[in-house]
């Protein structure tokens, strides 16, 4: 679930802005003339869409709270904000997480718990999260309405590809995660077809874009060149996150103070696509990044690190799945655009010295989104724009965050502006 925290600052602090205004359509859209579109699809960053869960005859709850509903029908666990409330948390931390196989060096569901992701090729389980909650947990919902505004419409324009975000792509992965794959792709297909062979801009947030990236390099460029107009990547951690390690380290609530975040540090180590958003030792260096009470720890100490945070077999989970990963951040070969925010308090350095690593570290900040730092956020630029004909855009928005990005009516307005002209004339780098 790499920065699933990030959704739960947006679903739960009711400090989060109310959506996005949006501008109405122009009047050249409600003419009998209308431009010709790129169809889009969105998606989501980790936590950005629902999941749904079943339990079975072997799940067994660890308190009987956990045991009490929930059996031989599905429910919503992704966002349900009164399920992961006390007394609920261990309930949601247990169902939410995954177990490794260490034979086949893949990670899954534990015993009696089944997952799905609903709602594919539509927008609708990503805009709320929870949608009993909708003041609470909305997500791309102001995009969404953005894009309508431009005349784009569900399911004939505009789609979603929401995804299992727990998991990761590459290397030993899950049969979930290859068959996400496969259905962007045919959705992709679908999407063009459907709009008169019109090439499709991907829109993607967070760690949504490390997926989009990852799908596009498995296509040839003849497949890419007929099917994918623009690839819009927004707030993309491409070299991981320092905030990662903390997640490790003594789990992260992002201000929810009512919850306990050691109980939720077991499932957030769990989930693969956090090892995944773990500082890249390429992008960070040698730079200090955890402060100990007994030594420091860089990206290049990940052995280390798990060690001493008492998570020993997470690096042996990092070693089958991420490296291979960190290689594929090759340049797509379709015209980017890198949306993301700047000038925003950004931990750097997480100070845990004498009190250990089971209580939240003080905090020394850099530049970035506000959790995605800015060497990461920024980290493809130079190299992608060496590369041949290789179109990069990059629009940074000042005192945007990681998640108001998808929320300021200004942000939003630069997001959809990078859709450029589908006619051929595709934005200048």
């Amino acid at each position: 679930m790499g920065l699933l925290l990030e959704c739960l600052a947006m679903a739960l602090s009711f400090q989060i802005a109310a959506s996005a205004a949006t501008t109405p359509p122009s009047s050249s859209l409600s003419s009998s003339w209308k431009p010709r579109l790129s169809p889009v699809i969105l998606v989501p960053g980790a936590g950005g869409n629902q999941l749904e869960v079943k339990l079975g005859g072997d799940y067994h709850g660890s308190r009987f709270v956990c045991r009490t509903f929930g059996f031989s029908h599905w429910f919503r666990l992704w966002l349900n904000v009164l399920g992961i409330i006390p007394p609920f948390t261990p309930c949601f931390a247990e169902r939410i997480r995954l177990e490794y196989n260490g034979g086949s060096k893949t990670f899954h569901n534990p015993p009696g718990i089944t997952t799905r992701v609903p709602g594919f090729g539509s927008t609708e389980t990503m805009e709320y999260l929870d949608p009993t909650f909708k003041f609470l947990s909305g997500y791309m919902n102001s995009l969404v309405a953005a894009l309508k505004a431009k005349g784009y419409e569900s399911q004939k324009t505009l789609f979603g590809a929401p995804y299992d975000f727990r998991y990761a792509p590459g290397p030993n992965a899950a049969e979930v995660a290859l068959q996400f794959l496969h259905d962007l792709k045919n959705l992709v297909e679908k999407a063009s077809r459907s709009n008169k062979n019109t090439p499709v801009t991907l829109i993607s947030h967070s760690l949504g874009g490390l997926w989009v990236l990852h799908f596009l390099n498995l296509q040839s460029s003849t497949w890419k060149k007929r099917f994918i107009h623009r690839f819009i990547a927004v707030s993309a951690p491409w070299g991981g996150s320092v905030q990662e390690m903390r997640v490790f380290a003594s789990g992260y609530t992002e201000g929810a103070n009512f919850l306990d975040p050691l109980v939720l540090r077991d499932e957030q180590r769990s989930s693969e696509s956090n090892l995944w958003l773990l500082p890249s030792p390429k992008v960070f260096g040698n730079k200090t990044l955890v402060v100990g009470s007994s030594r420091n720890y860089t990206a290049m100490d990940l052995e280390d690190f798990f060690r001493d945070i008492g998570y020993s077999r997470g690096y042996e989970h990092y070693e089958t799945r991420v490296p291979g990963l960190l290689e594929e951040l090759a340049a797509p070969g379709v015209p980017v655009s890198l949306v993301f925010g700047v000038g925003v308090d950004t931990p750097e350095t997480l100070v845990y010295e004498k009190q250990g690593f089971d209580y939240q570290p003080k905090m020394e900040y850099g530049d970035g989104d506000g959790t995605i730092n800015l060497c990461s956020l920024r980290w493809v630029v130079d190299s992608w724009k060496k590369v041949g004909d290789q179109q990069v855009k990059v629009v940074e928005l000042q005192g945007k965050t990681h998640t108001t990005v998808l929320k300021d009516e200004d942000a939003v307005e630069e997001i959809v502006k990078q859709l450029g002209d589908v006619e051929g004339q595709n934005l200048s780098s």
